[in-house]
């Protein structure tokens, strides 16, 4: 198979991970499965389960969608049992190798622990290296393998004090789900950075990245897990507790609501689609030009342009078609073929277009490949005028917290103009939402610049963390944050 060039591949901030876990149910894993398969747009490389079923833990791992392989009865057939956690990937730390898929799982002490994880620790390299020089060896390039050293190496006495130990040495941002022979345990780091909620399922408690999840299997929606909070599940029910110091001063991810969250989950008490509509209205009132239709840019810009549009008294038009069986890999026929430049993702809807004044709304620009490409055919359509318009600030540095970004220099907002931009990607006129009017989108009256209510350091280089693994926190903005080694 033919992998798309880099720069297409990574013209687009790439999904973190998806967790799911469910306890006391029976034939849990086909559950898991379920959930996973929602949640598969937060990683699509490779997906992993382990269950718990008379005194043994069964694993399975595989590279490919979770329609590909957990769907099949001989899959699902070796991992019985009423508990069970899973994991769908896109590699951030550490490679997409089998080695690294999770949840990943070691027999302790105490017992045997499975552990899934999204998000990104950003000191794991330099407490695997301390863990190395007590004899520590590890099996795999993921950071998601420092948490099971971690409580191995820990002196407490428990698995559940243990299990704290180890989440207070890690920084960064970490949505936890963990597997013992009689416990579910979920964990959010103190900043809330990535999303973690709680349902119920006839009285089995699930664990998912996102409502979606639970939707998929009539589930109930509990509430969110809080930050820096362990939930912890048995066969006699769940119990809480806060091995970190609470703080009001939480930072959720605010590009899950621009991208990452699917539109029809409610993540941080709000409706993802509803956020989106009104990221679109707060872009018409800052952004607004004469055109004739709004299109979006599918599928992620198509929320913020209805928005959009009704806003601005426009029509909402699909100008551009998007063929969801083309995905990351294409096996071309010929190289005659390949070299064409055939358009495989997108087409233009050339009777929308032709004549008009068309807005193209996105939700961001990475490198601008993709957006070169899209406003070129919008042109060779007929369109009279093209003018970008994009559902976010400028994307102008990489993220550390679970999310597979190009380096800053690669990113084009961190190296042009909003000028050069237009000349760049060859439109009549861009412009992005202002900082303020994503915030006012998602129900706070402004950023506040002293201490911002959300992670937004793609937008404004300020990280709510130390960044160890990159080289020190000189270059991090220091906020008054309570993280464990902070």
């Amino acid at each position: 198979m033919e992998k798309l060039p880099e720069h297409e591949a990574d013209d687009h901030f790439h999904d973190e991970c998806g967790v799911f876990g469910i306890f006391g149910r029976t034939d849990a894993a086909s559950f898991t499965t379920l959930g996973l398969h929602a949640l598969q747009h937060r990683g699509q490389e490779a997906a992993g389960i382990v269950s718990f079923d008379n005194g043994q833990f069964n694993i399975e791992r595989h590279v490919g969608l979770i329609g590909d392989t957990f769907t099949k009865e001989s899959v699902i057939a070796r991992l019985p049992g009423d508990r069970s956690i899973g994991h769908t990937r896109y590699a951030t730390t550490g490679g997409s190798s089998l080695r690294n898929i999770q949840p990943l799982f070691a027999e302790l002490d105490g017992g045997g622990l499975a552990v899934a994880h999204n998000g990104n620790i950003t000191n794991a390299l330099t407490v695997q290296r301390e863990l190395q020089r007590q004899g520590a060896i590890f099996s795999s390039t993921s950071d998601t393998e420092t948490i099971l050293h971690l409580v191995a190496l820990s002196k407490e006495a428990n698995i559940l004090d243990k299990f704290s130990d180890a989440v207070r040495r890690l920084e960064g941002a970490f949505s936890l789900v963990a597997l013992t022979s009689k416990k579910m345990i979920g964990c959010r780091d103190p900043l809330g950075i990535r999303p973690l909620v709680l349902g119920d399922l006839d009285g089995s408690f699930i664990l998912a990245s996102e409502t979606c999840a639970l939707d998929i299997m009539g589930a109930r929606f509990v509430r969110d897990v809080e930050p820096g909070e362990v939930v912890v599940i048995t066969e006699n029910g769940i119990d809480s507790y806060f091995p970190f110091e609470k703080t009001e001063d939480t930072k959720f991810c605010i590009f899950e609501f621009v991208y990452f969250a699917r539109p029809d989950s409610t993540v941080h008490n709000e409706s993802v689609y509803a956020v989106r509509k009104r990221i679109g209205e707060e872009l018409a009132q800052e952004q607004g030009v004469a055109a004739d239709i709004v299109v979006p840019v599918p599928d992620s810009g198509t929320p913020a342009a209805i928005g959009y549009a009704q806003s601005a008294g426009l029509p909402f038009e699909l100008g551009i078609i998007r063929n969801h069986y083309v995905g990351r890999t294409f096996i071309s026929p010929t190289d005659h073929i390949r070299h064409m430049g055939v358009k495989l993702k997108h087409n233009a809807n050339r009777t929308l277009l032709e004549g008009k004044r068309v807005i193209l709304v996105d939700d961001s620009i990475v490198r601008g490949t993709t957006s070169q490409k899209i406003v070129s055919m919008v042109r060779e359509a007929g369109a009279k005028e093209v003018h970008m318009r994009i559902a976010s600030p400028p994307t102008m540095s990489p993220c550390f917290y679970g999310v597979d970004t190009p380096e800053k220099s690669k990113l084009l907002a961190s190296r042009m103009s909003i000028e050069e931009m237009e000349a760049f990607i060859r439109v009549d006129s861009l412009s992005f939402l202002s900082i303020d009017g994503l915030y006012r989108a998602v129900g706070e009256a402004k950023r506040n610049n002293e201490v911002p209510q959300f992670c937004d350091a793609c937008f404004t280089g300020e990280y709510p963390t130390r960044l160890l693994d990159q080289g020190g926190s000189d270059n991090v903005r220091k906020l008054s944050l309570l993280t464990s080694n902070s």
